[in-house]
């Protein structure tokens, strides 16, 4: 589901924000984008929500002391980094494997947001 509105997520470089399978969107989805967040979905049911949060939270701590960089630091969650990458398959969903974002946590590259965004 998806509930489009001005305010969550907060700040201004954030578009969407999936939040125990609910997405709240500042703008209609690409299809694309709606793969992306279908994917944090999936992630989050494996990890049984709460867990898929606590680990987002200290993986980004952890990066943003890798990177010292927010943005370096989020881009590298191995979270985000499976759903930038297959964002564009559509049929992703159904051949994803469980607990596949943690094959993402090694071989970690130095990825930017503009390397990644259309």
């Amino acid at each position: 589901m998806v509930i489009l509105n001005s305010i969550i997520p907060f700040g201004r470089h954030f578009y969407a924000v999936n939040l125990c399978g609910v997405v709240f969107a500042k703008h209609r989805l690409s299809p694309a984008e709606q793969r992306h967040e279908h994917i944090h979905t999936l992630q989050q049911r494996e990890l049984l929500f709460v867990g898929f949060f606590i680990w987002y939270i200290v993986e980004w701590l952890v990066r943003l002391l890798q990177y010292r960089n927010a943005t370096q630091a989020y881009f590298n969650i191995s979270f985000e980094r499976e759903a930038y990458a297959h964002e564009g398959d559509k049929d992703y969903g159904q051949q994803r494997r469980h607990y596949a974002s943690f094959a993402y946590l090694r071989n970690v590259e130095n990825i930017h947001k503009n390397n990644i965004l259309k």
